[in-house]
């Protein structure tokens, strides 16, 4: 696991606690405290605190099955350059609007696999706090898909061993659409979150709202290709008003709160910048 932030954390102590070999790759002060202390889990609100003794490293070895990389947009070009010499295939469950091609330039096209992680939290000093589990989020699977579409055996693979461990993830044939439709809905929501200062504080300004849903109908219209999954293309379809009301109660839920749009650090507006800049450009496929 590439990226000790909240998903790669939380992604190696479910894999661990179901007797997966893991290694959780970390830097400076993060490695630190997992050495110390390993991945700190923490549900919502709740004030105890689970410590899982997820194997750390500092730099990756020499061979795995499947390296796994947690790590913001702006940031895959550094990692891209530390796995050139890394046997494994490699899944990339992240932010990535560019398609598939300018990630298998420098490892290797054959090792790519795209993807993105459904699950939400926050880093409450070292401890991860995710959200509480509902029927909404357990019905909702973790995307992962092959660069070209088809089912292959490592995919099916991939997706079983995701599985025995409690993670809800399914192959999608359409994957660089799947994860350019949701840029497109991300970058609007992102910077109008961070506008406002947070997505409560969003929530509570209609007009801000509407013009956040105005620039995710742009995005979405600019797409070479409909939209994946389906069910964006009602951004597009229905009332403006209707939209509204239901993008401000998901502004005040708990799954919008204890997510990464409460994250106001420059880490959050570099990762927007580049999903932006790779918006603009046409999308790529392999």
């Amino acid at each position: 696991m590439y990226g000790a932030g909240v998903c790669g954390s939380l992604f190696a102590a479910r894999m661990y606690e179901v007797g997966h070999d893991v290694s959780l790759l970390a830097r400076g002060g993060r490695l630190t405290a997992l050495r110390r202390h390993g991945v700190q889990l923490a549900e919502g609100d709740n004030a105890a605190v689970r410590r899982v003794p997820v194997p750390v490293i500092e730099h990756p070895g020499c061979e795995y099955d499947l390296i796994t990389v947690f790590v913001r947009t702006h940031q895959v070009d550094a990692v891209l350059e530390s796995l050139a010499g890394v046997q494994g295939d490699v899944l990339f469950l992240l932010n990535w609007a560019a398609g598939p091609e300018s990630l298998g330039t420098v490892i290797g096209h054959e090792r790519v696999l795209l993807g993105f992680p459904i699950t939400g939290g926050a880093m409450d000093g070292d401890v991860i706090r995710y959200r509480k589990s509902s029927f909404l989020t357990r019905r909702v699977a973790m995307p992962i898909g092959e660069p070209d579409g088809r089912t292959s055996p490592r995919l099916e693979r991939i997706v079983r061993t995701f599985r025995t461990a409690g993670i809800n993830a399914k192959a999608e044939p359409q994957m660089a659409t799947w994860l350019r439709t949701h840029a497109a809905f991300e970058v609007p929501l992102g910077q109008a979150v961070h506008a406002a200062g947070g997505p409560e504080a969003l929530a509570e300004e209609p007009d801000a709202v509407r013009g956040m849903l105005h620039l995710m109908r742009q995005n979405l219209a600019a797409m070479e290709t409909p939209p994946v999954p389906r069910a964006f293309a009602a951004l597009r379809a229905l009332p403006q008003g209707l939209l509204v009301a239901g993008l401000r109660r998901f502004l005040k839920s708990p799954t919008a709160v204890h997510s990464g749009l409460n994250d106001p650090s420059p880490a959050m507006a570099a990762e927007l910048e580049h999903l932006t800049e790779q918006l603009r450009a046409p999308a790529r496929a392999r």
